[in-house]
């Protein structure tokens, strides 16, 4: 019998159907021209795909990262050539700095008019330039269009292995509109390292002989069953566990091994646990500047600490600390066969771990403020939004209160629980709430700062657009770049320059977008307030307006602000 042959399919409407085949029901994106055939291919599978209009291809970039994060595989953006793909790339550089599956699909001038400097065109591996310090792990270009099956699964494949991260993938625009028989490629399931029994073995014995051990949880590639193995690790062992700068949800922080996170900000007398460990088991985080106090709490090249570190990408380990023990191996594996280490019978560093935890528990204990306090504002929220809400922020000084007040729950309870950006990448919060707000059937709740907001705010149209409910944004508006500020006074005090910020009515804003929007400047208006954005049954906006001074003078920021001094002038 002869076999009939294959239909040809319109490029672009291939690749929709590739990103199905891949598990992918939702994109984000800004339309353009140059991807024009893919557009239509998104019509054609609404039923099966839904492309989500973003506002800027920032905030685009941004929710597909989100999506990265909350799913464990590769969020998808959408985006045209030139002026797309360079409002894009700061989504792409958090996805590299965070670890975050991310593919960017950018479209391309075409191909007869390349290498002249056609409109918006761009080398893009050039710009992406691949490597450690780059902003994307592989860029790739289809010139054949039959080929256009496998680069996807390529990129799929390279998103998700080793050290997760971004990858970007040019569509010359008349490749897409080739009619191909290419048959779609299965779907990734990449591969994984996995510990060794002889480095398993060592890690027992190191560990065994320890007396002051703690382990720091972070990086990309946790999934609910490997976030379930730590903590069954570190309760058999007794072991106190710190998260990495914004992986706080990797460790449920209620329960009695939770030490606190390792970021910005720490503790005192959590950094100060850090240096006196005999030894530090590094499980997943890259131990960047952030989670190390400026390279300062482990010293590098070699750490006064014994260091294992475990690690899902190999040219990460020993990039920066060498290490007593380097182990090359995704969390997947790692975390379940830590959980399969037999203890000792008798664990010496058992008081070490309780009074982590108490150390932690005092740091929550906050010095009241008026009119309006933060702190009690954070715990309202908890009081009134369920478990399992997904917290979002951007970047600044007043994400040290949700980073501080706020418990977050273990990724094995509820899923993501903490999407923030550890590039310290400013307006990520509002378009990462959009994209969790309608991607899951959970409360989300963005933390922003007024400077913040303002870089992505327009993507409230996007929520409302595409009838997202269970959202939260709580502006904190202090009229000033309070961070850059806070360094201004410190480094030149009194001479406040570039640092002020001249504001909209928040709530006509919100509003004008479709939002229910409220206003609070005193504790007392706060409860009423998020009781009444709760009912409403809409996207809800909550403004607080605090004095500029809050986040200069030595009030409920001043723990944030002498760990921000020690960490600069150590």
């Amino acid at each position: 019998m002869t076999r009939q042959a294959p239909t040809p399919v319109l490029a672009g409407h291939k690749l929709v159907a590739a990103l199905i085949e891949q598990g992918v029901d939702t994109a984000f994106g800004v339309p353009g021209e140059s991807y024009l055939a893919v557009l239509d291919g998104f019509h054609e599978y609404r039923d099966k795909i839904r492309f989500v209009a973003c506002r800027q291809e920032g905030g685009a970039a941004f929710m597909a990262e989100a999506q990265g994060k909350l799913t464990g595989r590769p969020g998808i953006c959408f985006v045209t050539r030139g002026p797309g793909a360079t409002n894009a790339s700061i989504g792409l550089h958090t996805a590299f700095q965070d670890s975050t599956p991310m593919i960017l699909f950018i479209g391309q001038v075409a191909s007869d008019q390349r290498d002249r400097e056609a409109f918006q065109e761009v080398d893009y591996r050039q710009m992406f330039g691949p490597g450690t310090l780059g902003m994307a792990k592989w860029v790739g270009e289809v010139h054949d269009a039959e080929r256009l099956p496998e680069y996807v699964a390529r990129a799929f494949h390279v998103a998700m292995q080793g050290r997760p991260g971004p990858v970007v993938l040019v569509l010359p625009e008349d490749m897409l509109t080739q009619a191909i028989t290419a048959d779609i490629v299965a779907p990734a399931r990449p591969a994984e390292a996995a510990p060794t029994p002889a480095a398993l073995a060592e890690l027992r014995e190191r560990l065994v002989a320890a007396k002051r051990p703690l382990v720091i949880a972070g990086g990309g590639g946790w999934t609910a069953e490997a976030t379930e193995a730590l903590q069954h690790f570190a309760e058999r062992w007794q072991l106190p566990v710190g998260c990495a700068f914004r992986f706080q949800d990797l460790f449920d922080n209620s329960h009695p091994n939770y030490a606190g996170d390792v970021g910005i900000g720490i503790n005192p007398r959590l950094a100060a646990r850090v240096k006196e460990a005999d030894l530090i088991l590094a499980v997943g985080p890259r131990l960047g500047e952030m989670t190390t106090g400026g390279y300062t709490l482990l010293q590098a090249p070699r750490p006064a600490q014994q260091l294992i570190h475990i690690h899902a990408g190999a040219e990460e380990l020993g990039r920066v600390y060498t290490a007593e023990l380097l182990i090359n191996a995704s969390m997947s594996q790692a975390a379940p066969a830590l959980a399969l280490l037999s203890p000792p019978a008798d664990i010496p560093w058992r008081d070490w771990t309780v009074a982590a935890h108490a150390d932690y528990r005092a740091n929550l204990q906050p010095t009241p403020v008026a009119p309006l306090d933060m702190a009690e504002v954070i715990r309202l929220i908890d009081e009134k939004l369920p478990e399992g809400t997904i917290f979002t922020n951007g970047a600044g000084n007043y994400s040290g209160w949700l980073h501080r007040f706020h418990r977050y729950t273990a990724l094995h309870r509820f899923g993501r629980t903490q999407l923030a950006p550890t590039s310290g990448a400013m307006g990520y919060g509002v378009p990462a709430a959009v994209a969790a707000s309608l991607l899951q059937d959970r409360w989300v709740v963005n933390v922003a700062g007024d400077g913040d907001f303002l870089m992505t705010g327009q993507e409230l149209a996007t929520a409302t657009g595409y009838g997202a409910r269970k959202l939260l944004v709580v502006i904190v508006d202090n009229g000033t770049y309070g961070t850059i500020r806070m360094h201004q006074e410190r480094e030149y005090p009194g001479r406040v320059s570039g640092s002020d910020l001249f504001n909209p009515d928040f709530t006509m804003l919100a509003e004008a977008f479709g939002f229910a929007a409220f206003k609070a400047e005193s504790t007392a208006q706060v409860g009423p307030a998020l009781d009444a954005a709760i009912a409403s049954g809409r996207p809800a906006l909550l403004h607080l307006r605090l004095s500029s001074d809050v986040s200069t003078s030595r009030s409920t920021l001043t723990a944030i602000r002498e760990a921000a001094q020690k960490k600069n002038h150590a």
